[in-house]
């Protein structure tokens, strides 16, 4: 079944409708705040500042969470809930039912929790909406937002695009999913002129009305199936981003069926369909002409000129075609909000890329070592596996449901060796020995490990051994990536960890 955007309510309690600015009337309005993390606690901190009376919950009794909940209390909640019972049913607020609830993006809509609201016929708002919401304050700037989302790449592209705005002079930050939230960059003392603003799917279940200057979808295939219960709904989330969008929809040329996305979208009088694309740009495009990052959209004779906007080693240390990309679409979005050629360039060597994605850890022997935690599934790990001739891949952990046949296929002959870390890789098993047979497979743990008595849950261990195992395998000219096409949450805290316990095993091993 698809999530159609009505099985929200979205208008039909009067008292949301007028609730769109800061300066609103938001006294005594009674919300639920589901989740007390980095998203939860912001929106109830604002909530709290705005005059509504707030009940919070969160199924996770921690210290941290105890603490925040002892923080809230002070600032004001009517009360804080923690523990798995406090998540099973819909509480009252100030002695009556909750005008609203609004969920943090972990939390999907089969959560009991929120199917109970539903029924109830209470609206459900997630962080950005309520964000959107009172992003106008009066006798402050108004920030723009230009809005990323895609299965893989938005961390990157949101980075790369606030560094645009920054190297042309705006008041730019990455916000959103990236790590800080909207809620928090509103509040700031600092007037935005943009907002970078990284979307998830869960994200974009929960909003409704925002409308941004520009979007993009970066890219669609398979993850968080079991979360939407099937590809069809992900995408349909996915594709909310483009809804009331004012100036340029921005989509992948090179992703079967992205130009639909913006075709069938309810967007404003006078936007734009905008493409990106590796190749050669055609009207109406930003693309690739002899190594130059060009546009063929935003200038005044587009049928007859381009204008430069860079080029492709501009992009990062590793400019694979995934690299370059994102770039792309972080250029068209800063073109749409106005920012001239020489930024794009200015910007992208000013960014700084985070962590695990497509990091280069080290070169030794004629050995390259890439940390590519980030790649959280297939999807993700294909746009590294394609930047190298000769792999040995370091890859596995929980699948969340996903096929690993098309990765395998596509890949197969640059495979040198295969080593499994993770406890849940039968899977990608089955498609190794179907599309890569040949192919050697190495396990860190389970019967047929290194060593079978390793602990399947240690994921430090299993990447020590890992580290070892490609050294003593690795010729020159192999680039040992560790891609693991998988989520971290079986042997580590999260892919940050993942990757740092193979950055410090490389580290260890090579002496660095």
């Amino acid at each position: 079944m698809i999530h159609a955007s009505n099985d929200n309510p979205v208008l039909d309690n009067p008292r949301l409708a007028g609730l769109t600015s800061w300066d609103a009337d938001w006294r005594g309005l009674r919300v639920v705040v589901a989740g007390i993390g980095v998203s939860g606690f912001a929106a109830a901190d604002t909530l709290i500042e705005l005059g509504a009376r707030v009940v919070v919950l969160d199924g996770n009794d921690t210290a941290r969470n105890r603490q925040r909940a002892d923080t809230l209390r002070i600032v004001g909640a009517l009360d804080v809930n923690l523990g798995q019972d406090a998540m099973t049913f819909v509480p009252d607020v100030a002695g009556d039912r909750p005008d609203v609830i609004v969920t943090s993006p972990g939390f999907p809509p089969t959560h009991p929790l929120l199917v109970a609201a539903r029924e109830e016929g209470i609206q459900i708002w997630g962080d950005v909406e309520l964000a959107w919401r009172v992003r106008e304050r009066e006798g402050r700037k108004t920030a723009e937002w230009v809005c990323i989302t895609g299965t893989n790449g938005k961390t990157t592209t949101v980075g790369m695009t606030a560094s645009i705005l920054q190297a042309a002079g705006l008041k730019a930050i990455a916000v959103g999913n990236v790590g800080t939230p909207i809620l928090d960059a509103l509040r700031d003392p600092v007037e935005y002129d943009v907002l970078a603003v990284e979307l998830s799917s869960f994200q974009l279940h929960w909003t409704h009305s925002m409308a941004p200057l520009a979007s993009v979808v970066l890219n669609l295939a398979q993850d968080h199936v079991d979360w939407h219960e099937g590809y069809e709904n992900y995408v349909a989330d996915k594709s909310r981003v483009y809804e009331n969008t004012r100036v340029a929809c921005v989509f992948n040329v090179e992703q079967e069926g992205s130009v639909g996305l913006v075709e069938e979208a309810d967007v404003q009088e006078g936007c734009r369909a905008i493409g990106f694309t590796t190749g050669t740009p055609d009207l109406s495009m930003v693309g690739v002409v002899d190594d130059l990052l060009v546009d063929r959209a935003f200038v005044a004779d587009r049928k007859n000129t381009a204008a430069e906007l860079g080029t492709v080693a501009d992009t990062g240390a590793l400019p694979t075609r995934h690299v370059v990309a994102n770039a792309l679409a972080a250029a068209a979005l800063a073109r749409a909000a106005g920012v001239a050629p020489e930024a794009v360039r200015e910007g992208l060597l000013a960014f700084q890329p985070g962590d695990h994605r497509i990091q280069l850890v080290a070169e030794s022997d004629g050995v390259r070592w890439v940390n590519d935690s980030k790649a959280t599934n297939p999807h993700a790990a294909q746009a590294a596996l394609s930047a190298f001739d000769s792999v040995i891949w370091i890859a596995g952990g929980l699948s969340k449901g996903v096929s690993y046949d098309q990765l395998i296929e596509r890949n197969a002959s640059r495979l040198h060796t295969v080593i499994l870390i993770g406890t849940d890789n039968q899977s990608l098993l089955d498609a190794l020995e179907r599309h890569a047979p040949d192919v050697a497979v190495v396990a860190t743990s389970g019967p047929d490990a290194l060593d079978p008595a390793a602990d399947p849950t240690d994921g430090h261990a299993a990447m020590h051994a890992a580290v070892q195992q490609a050294r003593k395998l690795a010729n020159p000219k192999d680039t040992v990536l560790m891609a693991p096409a998988a989520a971290s949450m079986d042997q580590f805290q999260d892919y940050a960890d993942r990757g740092d316990a193979f950055v410090n095993g490389v580290r260890e091993e090579l002496g660095l």
